[in-house]
C-alpha cells in the first residue's frame, strides 16, 4: 500500500478520532446538565431527561465503539499491518478504505460475517 495512501487515511482517522472525542467530551457535560435539572424537575421534567440521559448513553456507547475501531486501525497502520482483511489476509479495496477507514475485512469477507451473525 503506497504511504501517500496511509497518511491520507491517518489523517482521516485523527480527525474523526478528534471529532468523537470532541462529541463525548460533550455529551459529558449535557450528562451533567441533565442531572442537576432532575432533582428540580416534575415528573414530566424528570421523564423527558431520563429519556435524553438514556439517548445520550446509546450515542455515547456507538462513539465509544467507533473511537476503538479507529484506534485499532491506527495501530494497524504503525504495525504495517493496516489495509489487510483480518479473515482472509487479502488488500481491503482502497475505495472500501476511504469509505470505512476502520475497516478489518474486505467486503466479501465482511459480508460472510453478517450473513453468519443474523
Amino acid at each position: 500500500m503506497e504511504q501517500s495512501f496511509l497518511d491520507e487515511m491517518k489523517k482521516t482517522l485523527m480527525e474523526q478520532r478528534n471529532t468523537i472525542l470532541e462529541s463525548l467530551a460533550s455529551q459529558s457535560e449535557d450528562m451533567k446538565g441533565l442531572i442537576k435539572t432532575v432533582d428540580s424537575g416534575d415528573e414530566a421534567d424528570v421523564a423527558a431527561d431520563v429519556i435524553d440521559r438514556n439517548l445520550l448513553t446509546a450515542l455515547g456507547t456507538q462513539d465509544s465503539k467507533r473511537l476503538q475501531q479507529i484506534d485499532n486501525a491506527l495501530d494497524r497502520i504503525r504495525q504495517g499491518k493496516y489495509g489487510k482483511c483480518v479473515k482472509c489476509g487479502n488488500e481491503i479495496p482502497q475505495e472500501r478504505l476511504k469509505v470505512l477507514p476502520y475497516a478489518l475485512m474486505c467486503i466479501t469477507c465482511a459480508s460472510q460475517e453478517e450473513r453468519k451473525n443474523r
